[in-house]
């Protein structure tokens, strides 16, 4: 059966995040475990590496949704539609405490810049990465039990549920429906509140500040833009949905768009990167530069082959121009080489030859 047109969306939708978000996210890797590896990181570029990660596995999990979107239907088996459900409904809620994280070190560098160099410790970043990590594929646990329960029975074959995780019973969503509620207030809710109020001192501080440089005080605006923009466009629709699904008693079909949403967190947390870290900057001037150096080396090669191909077709022309003359064209170059003043000119077809007498 041909995927529906709703299917091919889909998994237009998530091939392009995927070839957007895995090359950037692989850069930011690359830059942020150099930097973390070298002495003395700081906690932010351990919670950037954090959010890397994070971001990867959802992309890799990527893939399986779009085995789902093109078949109209989850053909890969009950461990893989709970293993692939767990993991990317887990990094989703693992990036919303790191980039609350994230936005509390930004905003303790600008308030309290003397307190936040002497406190600057790399374990306080680890320990922050480790918290968020527990709490949120801890809680998203709920995935793999309700999946497991009796009465569940998702993807694997053709003639059960159609979707990975998409139909429940009334019993499993007098489970799910609670737990979804909780993940909502305690994973969403509250790290998005403390991102608000970190950005919004941040950026207040930092045009308040004369000596702050125009870039800085645009990157800082830009970094609170983006972050909200996470909580809003990607994570929000996707949490709306478990309130709006807890009140109505039932899991919204529109889901299926919010968690698509949610997806695209991880080609907008590379801006994330960008704005808040000189070492992703950095990384990025100096893959460009080698992609520029790679582009005029390739248009190089390209202008020498063209000008080769057309000094060997200017000379088989010339080759051919030299032996296609007759004898009367020959003898009416002649009188213009040799002048009127001559007393005549003739012209001998020899080899190509041409003598003035």
């Amino acid at each position: 059966m041909a995927p529906s047109p709703h299917s091919l969306g889909l998994l237009f939708v998530y091939i392009m995040y995927f070839l957007i978000g895995l090359p950037a996210n692989l850069l930011a890797l690359r830059a942020f475990v150099g930097r973390v590896r070298q002495p003395h990181p700081a906690p932010v570029h351990i919670l950037l590496l954090s959010l890397t990660l994070a971001d990867l596995l959802l992309l890799l999990l990527l893939p399986f949704k779009m085995v789902e979107a093109a078949y109209d239907f989850w053909p890969l088996g009950d461990v893989l539609c709970a293993l692939t459900a767990y993991g990317f409904y887990s990094s989703i809620y693992y990036s919303t405490w790191l980039l609350a994280g994230i936005s509390i070190e930004r905003y303790r560098s600008v308030a309290f810049p003397v307190q936040y160099k002497q406190s600057r410790q790399p374990v306080y970043g680890v320990i922050a990465s480790l918290v968020s990590c527990l709490l949120s594929f801890g809680r998203c646990s709920i995935v793999i039990i309700v999946h497991y329960l009796p009465a569940n029975k998702v993807g694997g074959e053709a003639n059960g549920l159609p979707l990975c995780y998409d139909n429940f019973t009334q019993e499993q969503l007098a489970i799910l429906l609670p737990v979804r509620l909780e993940l909502c207030l305690t994973l969403f809710l509250i790290p998005m509140l403390v991102t608000i109020f970190c950005y919004w001192r941040f950026v207040h501080i930092m045009l308040s500040r004369p000596q702050v440089g125009t870039r800085k005080r645009w990157r800082a605006v830009a970094l609170a833009a983006v972050t909200l923009f996470n909580f809003l466009v990607c994570f929000g629709p996707y949490n709306v949905s478990h309130v709006v699904g807890f009140l109505e008693g039932k899991s919204e079909k529109w889901r299926v768009y919010a968690v698509l949403l949610s997806a695209l967190n991880a080609c907008i947390d590379p801006l994330v990167f960008y704005f808040s870290s000189s070492v992703m900057r950095k990384a990025l001037d100096r893959r460009l530069r080698s992609l520029q150096s790679w582009a005029a080396s390739l248009a190089g090669r390209c202008r020498r082959k063209a000008g080769e191909a057309a000094a060997e077709r200017g000379d088989e022309s010339l080759g051919m121009a030299n032996v296609g003359f007759t004898g009367d064209q020959l003898c009416q170059l002649g009188e213009t080489f040799c002048g009127e003043g001559s007393k005549r000119g003739t012209a001998k077809q020899n080899w190509g030859e041409f003598t003035c007498a």
